[in-house]
């Protein structure tokens, strides 16, 4: 039986809820379909361990990460503590460190799904968006000054590279293969001239490698709209790290709850290991009361089945959430029920 090493950040808020049952219906479903183990560590960094030691991880925290092979992520933040300790010291320092530089995030209108779109047949509406995650709007370059006088200045920089836009955008190419063969790729070079301008000079090199597949670039105003009036038209989009962040949370909205919303953090090489989170983040404001949404988080455990190569136990969990969505007895309040995070992931396990 193979073994495979997961380290498990539950994290903040309802990080350690959906997680717990995340983790339950993976190892379920490695076992049962691909006859593999999940090695779980659980590692208690989050903003009480920052707390208690005025870190968000131990010394030697990217050290012990890097022995595993995927990480299973909660989330991270808290109201009390300020984003740039909790996001900037544990959740981006990972993608960058680990060189996770595809954020990949699928949103699909499962049927038993209300869509708050009209006319929305179940599965009309399959995206997966390829989103840069190591540099672009997100890179930790700037600074202030002044700070708290009238003349305070504050500089952030966005930092494209060539490198980093190729391989994100022959990332989507590759992908956009396997599904329906049509790609969009984010832009705003009309007013970014300098950034997107570079990124449009990458994708125009790289889609004559992919002439099997229909693309195009889309301003990402256009792509906000048609995200709401014609979502069904896009199928791969690439985008950059600020793009690719809030369009994806578009793109939950449409398709019935960020609820459901998964998200991988990938290393295609494996050289490091790579990361998966629900998008949904730590919802301090449900936190406690057991009527988080698991499934966000057990999708983002199939995606990282996916990645181990267990493709078997992947499917079983997707088609497992598929059908209890189907069936619609089981609903948290986001999608318009009264069940408890429990009553959804005991659910998913009866479903595998």
């Amino acid at each position: 039986m193979a073994v495979h090493k997961i380290a498990v950040i539950g994290g903040d808020g309802i990080g350690p809820e959906v997680i717990d049952h995340a983790s339950r219906a993976a190892q379920k479903a490695a076992a049962k379909f691909d006859n593999a183990e999940l090695a779980f560590n659980k590692l208690p960094w989050s903003t009480d361990y920052y707390k208690q030691h005025g870190r968000m991880m131990p010394v030697d925290g990217w050290e012990v990460l890097a022995k595993h092979d995927a990480i299973l992520f909660g989330a991270v933040g808290s109201p009390d503590v300020s984003d740039k300790i909790t996001v900037n010291e544990l959740l981006l320092p990972m993608r960058r460190k680990y060189d996770q530089y595809v954020n990949l995030r699928p949103s699909y209108l499962f049927h038993g799904v209300d869509c708050p779109l009209k006319n929305k047949a179940p599965g009309a509406i399959d995206i997966v968006v390829y989103r840069e995650n190591t540099e672009g709007e997100y890179a930790p370059v700037g600074g202030q000054l002044y700070v708290g006088m009238e003349q305070e200045i504050a500089v952030q920089t966005g930092v494209f590279t060539r490198k980093g836009c190729e391989r994100i955008l022959r990332a989507a190419f590759e992908a956009a293969r396997k599904r329906r063969k049509k790609l969009t790729s984010i832009t705003k070079s009309n007013a970014q001239v300098f950034s997107m301008g570079l990124w449009d000079d990458v994708f125009a090199v790289v889609r004559k490698d992919y002439p099997d597949v229909e693309s195009a670039p889309l301003l990402v105003d256009a792509a906000a709209m048609d995200l709401v009036r014609k979502p069904e038209s896009f199928d791969v989009i690439v985008a950059s790290n600020l793009f690719g962040d809030i369009l994806t949370d578009l793109a939950a909205a449409v398709t019935g709850s960020i609820g459901l919303a998964s998200s991988a953090n990938i290393n295609p090489t494996k050289q490091f290991p790579s990361m998966f989170e629900p998008v949904h983040g730590s919802a301090p404001d449900i936190t406690g009361k057991g009527i988080a949404n698991p499934l966000a988080a057990i999708l983002s455990a199939g995606l990282m089945l996916d990645h181990l190569g267990l493709a078997k136990s992947a499917k079983m969990i997707r088609d497992s959430v598929a059908e209890v969505l189907k069936d619609g007895k089981v609903r948290t309040p986001d999608l318009g029920g009264k069940a408890t995070t429990t009553d959804m992931g005991d659910a998913v396990v009866a479903a595998l």
